[in-house]
């Protein structure tokens, strides 16, 4: 299968810091076409990941099949199971548009309360806190801006809202697809399994952002109405605020990150509701009320029940998700090959003739990757050499990267039933199927999907290619070349860590995105520097919710939102302070976490 190949990280005249330079031109490229010449993501990203593959062969000196390897790898983690999460998540969302559900928990948001400062707390933060959860990728942005427009807020103003109340479900949004996205990464760096990664990375970010969605609410309501304002309606800011942050920090260290922002969306918005029930803010002299346009004469009048069929879409999403990851297909990804196999086909019973394929049955001499269903996990092709029947990865890092030549596998799963885009197809099959009776027939669950398909089809693209980016890279030594040059930051390097994730989704609009082209950059540096690879990698997500705010992309959904086109500019000058700001505190967050609070970060 070839020989091995050492990563070099001064490739460039023998320095580092030329090797880092150049290393950096694949995002130098993405940049200059998504922020300067506008050019499309999905060009852009095929552009970029170009520029990743001639660097890798021809400077560090990646043999060209395991340049070809690592590119095609990343395109296959780009669509199995990153994308594979979207587009479940988007088709359920769509689901419940197409079936009027989500028209139904608009109309019940809106009928809650007149008093403004209260309306962007439910509207902005609790519902796009939701939707952030189950569609994400500007979802959210675009549906709460246009819903405060209808509820009598300033366009502006509510594209700025809009966007500030986006940031701190962001890091888990999509089904928790940044934090999976980034543990599928950083999993060979810090040299443990994918699952376990993640929960470590989804309890880290768990331990940062909740503290900001204690601050968000109040921070809205100040944007809005002042000080005084804000003091005003307290207990509902209070009960926002801490509800979420409470979910938020429970679920993501308890559960995992699939269902935070759901869960914790849904406890804010539960709370917020209750609150309401026995207690209203005094009138505030003129402050204007709201204009409720399903209240409307001719508007629908929705019943209890069908309130609560609408609410109970999205309570059979949380529940088919608990059951997928809490049952016995998820204990799969704890067993090690054959035994998970043993465990669920019980292959020591006498006549299960299952045991006897070696396709679904444990490996055997001569067949190390056989296919064990569920759970796939193999080596991918062309990465690896066997030594007897046992695969050996042919990349190795080497010092100061690691203490010795260590070999650095490349590794592919499919785990078909536990994937959390499966669990949510089959939550969307529970919540929709029985209502083929009223009127939801099979052929638009088909029409839905295909429209799904057809929405995402250019943002699947742009998500392979960057993930190509990211393998690349990562397996030639072009990231460890940059970490060795970040790590001259020193002690600041936590702090300095939040606005590189903050500019990654400035340039890129995604924190999935940012946490592909930065975070196994983080994790890198953290070992070099000798700092916790998981916090500054989680760091990493946690500052980039900071910079979508600002990010070309989310300006232009939040201005189309509120029928705005061509005030992106004036929305980016009052929100940039604002991003700066926030990024600062995150940053702030990670340096105590690294040095005085220690005890914050996770052990894995």
């Amino acid at each position: 299968m070839g020989d091995v190949f050492r990563q070099s990280y001064n490739p460039v005249a023998g320095s580092v810091l030329l090797s880092a330079l150049v290393a950096a031109l694949p995002l130098v490229v993405l940049a200059y076409l998504l922020s300067i010449r506008r050019v499309t993501p999905w060009r852009s990203a095929i552009a970029a990941a170009g520029t990743a593959f001639l660097l890798a062969w021809l400077v560090w000196g990646t043999p060209l099949p395991l340049a070809l390897s690592a590119t095609t790898h990343g395109m296959a983690f780009g669509l199995w199971p990153i994308s594979w999460v979207v587009l479940s998540a988007v088709f359920f969302y769509n689901l419940s548009v197409d079936s009027g559900d989500f028209d139904v928990i608009r109309r019940s948001l809106s009928r809650l309360t007149g008093d403004r400062r209260i309306q962007v707390l439910l509207v902005a933060f609790c519902f796009g806190a939701l939707i952030e959860g189950i569609a994400g990728f500007g979802a959210p942005v675009a549906i709460t801006a246009s819903m405060l427009v209808g509820l009598g807020f300033e366009p502006i103003q509510a594209a700025v809202l809009a966007l500030i109340a986006n940031t701190a479900p962001v890091a888990f949004g999509s089904m928790g697809i940044p934090v999976v996205t980034l543990g599928g990464l950083i999993a060979p760096i810090i040299g443990r399994d994918a699952h376990s990664t993640t929960l470590a990375l989804s309890a880290m970010v768990g331990r940062q952002l909740p503290l900001f969605s204690l601050l968000i609410p109040a921070y809205l309501v100040v944007l809005l109405a002042g000080w005084r304002g804000m003091i005003g309606v307290w207990p509902a800011v209070l009960a926002a605020g801490f509800s979420f942050a409470v979910g938020q920090f429970a679920v993501s260290n308890f559960v995992g990150p699939e269902l935070t922002d759901v869960l914790a969306s849904l406890l804010s918005l539960g709370s917020v509701a209750l609150l309401l029930k026995v207690w209203q803010p005094a009138p505030r002299g003129a402050a204007p009320t709201t204009v409720v346009p399903s209240g409307s004469p001719g508007a629908p009048r929705d019943t209890p029940a069908r309130v609560a069929r609408a609410y109970g879409t999205y309570a059979t999403l949380v529940v088919v998700v608990l059951i997928g990851q809490s049952g016995n297909f998820a204990t799969l990804r704890e067993l090690p090959p054959p035994a998970n196999v043993t465990a669920w086909l019980k292959c020591g019973q006498p006549g299960n003739r299952l045991c006897a394929d070696p396709w679904i049955g444990p490996a055997l001499p001569g067949n190390p990757q056989a296919f064990r269903f569920p759970v796939w996990e193999f080596h991918w092709p062309g990465s690896y050499r066997l030594e007897g029947d046992r695969p050996v990865s042919r990349i190795n890092r080497v010092p100061p990267v690691t203490p010795a030549a260590t070999p650095y596998p490349l590794t592919y799963r499919l785990d078909f039933l536990v994937s959390a885009g499966t669990l949510v197809l089959m939550a969307a099959v529970v919540a929709f199927i029985p209502r083929l009776r009223r009127g939801v027939s099979p052929r638009r669950f088909v029409l839905v999907f295909l429209r799904t398909l057809a929405q995402l089809k250019l943002p699947i693209i742009t998500i392979s290619f960057i993930l190509s980016i990211a393998t690349v890279m990562n397996y030639s030594g072009m990231t460890s070349s940059m970490a060795l040059a970040l790590a001259g930051t020193g002690v600041l390097f936590p702090f300095f860590s939040a606005f590189l994730g903050m500019l990654g989704v400035f340039l890129t609009g995604s924190d999935t995105s940012s946490n592909t082209l930065f975070g196994p950059l983080q994790a890198t540096t953290a070992r070099v520097s000798g700092l916790d690879p998981v916090l500054a990698a989680a760091t990493n997500s946690s500052g980039g919710v900071m910079g979508k705010m600002i990010s070309p992309q989310n300006l232009s959904v939040g201005a189309a939102g509120v029928g705005a086109v061509g005030s992106e500019g004036v929305i980016f000058r009052r929100l940039i302070a604002h991003s700066l700001l926030l990024t600062a505190v995150v940053g702030i967050v990670a340096f105590l976490q690294a040095y005085v609070f220690t005890g914050m970060v996770p052990a894995w």
